[in-house]
């Protein structure tokens, strides 16, 4: 088992290959539309920001944007995009209290142990009324069984994915991370249909999914999607 920010860093040379299309862009572009409509104005935070894809597509949103990860490697890539980014670990954000209106995460939680001390974080440098965006793996999803049954994939030349710590909570654990302070305003499912990446590069079947993923993103099949994003409301000053 790596550390985190060793992982990372091993994978950062080649973790956008494939990303501009087919699956990737599929889920990226769900996460985007689930932050755009609270990033139009303020300052913005992606907690685990990785290369910047995501802070990349939510650039034309009027949003003053940052990043933070721990991974040296993938800051390099955020950077060279032009984004204000910090390496810091999620459990410890270099940030004042309250510092913004939105702090969203995804794709990271569930590679972090103490993941509630991080939605503690996450909670302190959001301003009171704004928005925390939180994302878990599923355990009970097509996700996690592909994860179990298939072997490891080689990320770098040295590491394969299963040398990084990963969690996966049940629909109850993932509703119960709401930190003291926050309520659940919504609950949004992604990756509910698709049992193999491939499938979205064919050409009509992938549309034909992509546009069934979409539909269902917010209906009661969300439970048993292999990512659920929690929107959080920050309880406002009295």
């Amino acid at each position: 088992m790596k550390r985190s920010a060793d992982y990372y860093d091993a994978f950062s040379d080649g973790y956008e290959r494939g990303r501009d299309r087919g699956y990737h862009a599929m889920i990226d572009a769900l996460e985007t539309e689930t932050v755009l409509p609270h990033a139009a104005a303020g300052r913005v935070l992606e907690a685990g920001c990785g290369t910047g894809l995501i802070l990349e597509r939510l650039g034309g949103a009027g949003a003053e944007l940052f990043g933070a990860d721990l991974s040296q490697g993938m800051l390099r890539r955020a950077a060279a995009r032009g984004f204000r980014v910090a390496r810091a670990d999620l459990c410890a954000l270099p940030f004042r209290n309250d510092s913004f209106d939105a702090v969203y995460s995804f794709k990271v939680l569930a590679h972090v142990r103490e993941i509630r001390r991080a939605m503690e974080e996450m909670a302190r440098v959001t301003r009171p009324g704004g928005l925390v965006l939180a994302e878990f793996y599923n355990r009970l999803s097509l996700r996690h069984l592909v994860r179990v049954l298939k072997g490891a994939r080689r990320i770098a030349r040295d590491t394969t994915d299963r040398e990084v710590y990963t969690r996966y909570d049940g629909w109850r654990e993932i509703l119960s991370m709401a930190p003291p302070g926050c309520r659940i305003e919504a609950v949004r499912g992604v990756r509910i249909w698709t049992l193999l990446p491939f499938l979205l590069r064919v050409p009509l079947l992938g549309r034909a999914l992509e546009a069934l993923e979409r539909r269902s993103c917010d209906g009661p099949l969300r439970r048993f999607a292999g990512f659920v994003i929690l929107v959080l409301r920050k309880k406002a000053d009295p």
